[in-house]
């Protein structure tokens, strides 16, 4: 057989499995009621990251296509997503790489420096020098630069009884999808409510008790940190906001109260800022955070 028919021939069962996959098997006489179509067009590229995909039913010839409905649209893990022979289909392979390489993005890839002069955040550095010191010394991740720490004594209001600010985490892409609509609402509604709060900023390579060193600086009753969580295959996008009554170095992390999973598919970023008004009025009222808060 010479070469180009055997090209042909790879060619033809590809385009055959793509098609059996893309249809969830082979097409039954009556489909049941929110059956996937018959056929895709295959010139269309699917987002495999999409919400829209995800929620597509991949076995062929379910038992019950309600309760499988019913079980995706319950949970964000990988349930239902079909099989060839004793392996996963190859769009579930390409699904899991896709939504692995969004998750490494997410901790990877810098917030866009023009998006932070959008919002009016300066930019801190903690004692990280790049992406590889923030990951595996999380030691320094938690102490201040020496001119971030003259930036909060000498360019930041002091003594506030709200402290504000951003920091990318452990997911830079939380920050660009969440904070221009979090951050206003936060910082508004507490203007309204007559709270003094501190100047806003970003802070590069932070962690969670960084805020130790920040409340410090600047004197704060209380710091709230708008964070990027770790990443994972559902979410690369999650934020939370960690607060803390009176943050100071060595404070034990049962102090911190955390509103966790703010993002378009958890709590939305608008919703969690009006609920973190409320929660930061209240901490301040009853000067206590973490366990000694009853929510």
């Amino acid at each position: 057989m010479d070469e180009e028919k055997l090209i042909e021939m790879i060619s033809a069962a590809v385009v055959r499995v793509l098609k059996e996959e893309s249809q969830g098997g082979a097409p039954r006489e009556s489909a049941g009621a929110g059956a996937e179509p018959a056929a895709e067009d295959l010139t269309v590229l699917t987002d495999l990251t999409s919400p829209e995909y995800k929620q597509k039913l991949t076995v062929p010839d379910a038992e019950n296509d309600l309760a499988l409905r019913a079980m995706k649209g319950a949970t964000t893990a990988r349930v239902g997503i079909g099989r060839a022979g004793l392996r996963q289909t190859t769009k579930a392979m390409l699904a899991f790489r896709a939504d692995f390489a969004m998750a490494k993005d997410a901790v990877m890839k810098p917030v866009d420096e023009a998006f932070l002069r959008k919002l009016g955040l300066p930019t801190l550095l903690t004692k990280c020098s790049d992406i590889n010191v923030h990951l595996t010394r999380p030691d320094l991740g938690r102490q201040l630069s020496e001119e971030a720490l003259r930036f909060l004594h000498e360019e930041c209001i002091q003594n506030p009884q709200i402290q504000i600010y951003v920091s990318d985490g452990l997911s830079n892409s939380a920050i660009e999808h969440n904070a221009a609509d979090l951050l206003p609402v936060l910082m508004d509604g507490l203007k309204e409510q007559g709270v003094k709060t501190g100047t806003p900023f970003f802070v590069k390579y932070g962690r969670v008790p960084t805020m130790d060193a920040v409340s410090e600086a600047v004197g704060a009753e209380v710091t709230c940190v708008l964070i990027g969580e770790r990443p994972g295959l559902a979410a690369a996008d999650s934020m939370s906001a960690y607060i803390t009554y009176g943050a100071h170095t060595g404070i034990p992390e049962s102090s911190r109260t955390v509103v966790s999973n703010i993002h378009k598919n958890g709590i939305q970023p608008v919703e969690a800022g009006a609920y973190l008004v409320d929660l930061l009025l209240r901490i301040l009222s009853e000067k206590k955070s973490g366990v000694d808060l009853k929510l």
